[in-house]
């Protein structure tokens, strides 16, 4: 069955996809007027065409992202499109799920009906923020985890007693599983945060004494909270401090805090495309999972296995 990949300006993750596909990256025409608003136009026939934009919307420049996607989009759809999958590696504007004051928006069901109303059929991510967002979409999204890549890259540590730490009680669910994973047990850093991107560490449950820790989340901000949790398990006696994420995004004093921490090495994928280099900081990359997604959505294919195994042509470790 044929189709076709798409991307934005931020395309080295698509090439590496469509590159395990024996695809070549659509022909697609990117550009500014003199205002700087965006010009978009697909350079080649899609009609009737399964399609897939591979973009994820980043947070150093969500919004030229998030609106290129868009854009992108609904040319797909003008131009006849059969099927139009919004392959989100990171799901920017994700964190506002639910109103807990008065005056606050719901951001991620604002962007589900802009995705829709441009044309999307599909959304593909990893890791959302919250799994529950799928039910604000009328429309399939499959939400892919990145555990297992994650996982695996710490399975050459297991000549050593390793503990898997969750950084908060809302990411025990995703510490447990990746625990499971590594046989290893778990522990919680309960924190209290006093403002948004402001991570204040109370204590560790659990024993973490002369052990390998590994924090295990779904996104590194401002690596406020990682860099407490570190210091606060090297407190408690944990002989390294691992920490790992889905989505690294690194934004404001986050290298500066990583750096000057307590943390051995933070590992992340590359749903958003390494900006910036730093010795502390280890990259595996999603390709070969996005690509299997891709490749069992165009042949009506279960993703089920993607979240028991690793994908057969995963060589990025």
């Amino acid at each position: 069955m044929s189709f076709k990949i798409f991307s934005g300006s931020d395309c080295q993750l698509a090439e590496r996809v469509a590159s395990l596909l024996n695809k070549k990256l659509g022909e697609i025409e990117l550009k500014r007027f003199s205002d700087n608003e965006i010009y978009v136009r697909i350079g080649e026939n899609v009609r009737g065409i399964d399609t897939f934009v591979v973009q994820s919307t980043d947070s150093l420049t969500l919004p030229d992202r998030l609106l290129e996607l868009l854009l992108i989009i609904d040319a797909l759809k003008r131009a006849s499109a059969k099927s139009i999958a919004a392959v989100i590696p990171y799901f920017g504007y994700s964190r506002q799920d639910k109103k807990d004051r008065s005056g606050e928006p719901i951001s991620v069901s604002l962007i589900s009906e802009l995705l829709e109303a441009a044309g999307a059929t599909r959304v593909v991510t990893i890791d959302i923020h919250s799994p529950q967002i799928q039910g604000m979409f009328n429309f399939p999204v499959d939400n892919l985890t990145a555990i297992l890549i994650l996982s695996s890259y710490f399975e050459k540590y297991n000549s050593e007693p390793l503990v898997v730490v969750s950084p908060d009680v809302g990411g025990v669910k995703r510490a447990r599983m990746f625990a499971k994973r590594l046989n290893a047990p778990l522990a919680i850093i309960d924190k209290r945060r006093p403002a948004p991107n402001k991570a204040k560490v109370m204590h560790v449950i659990g024993d973490v004494d002369k052990k390998v820790a590994v924090i295990v989340d779904d996104m590194i901000d401002t690596g406020g909270t990682v860099s407490e949790a570190a210091n606060a398990l090297t407190k408690n006696g944990a002989k390294k401090v691992f920490v790992c994420a889905t989505h690294g995004l690194f934004s404001g004093p986050a290298l500066k805090r990583i750096e000057n921490s307590a943390l051995e090495k933070v590992v992340v994928t590359d749903t958003i495309s390494p900006k910036r280099k730093n010795k502390k900081i280890a990259y595996l990359s999603v390709a070969p999972l996005l690509a299997e997604a891709i490749k069992r959505t165009v042949n009506n294919q279960s993703l089920a296995p993607l979240f028991e195994r690793l994908p057969e042509r995963y060589k990025f470790l």
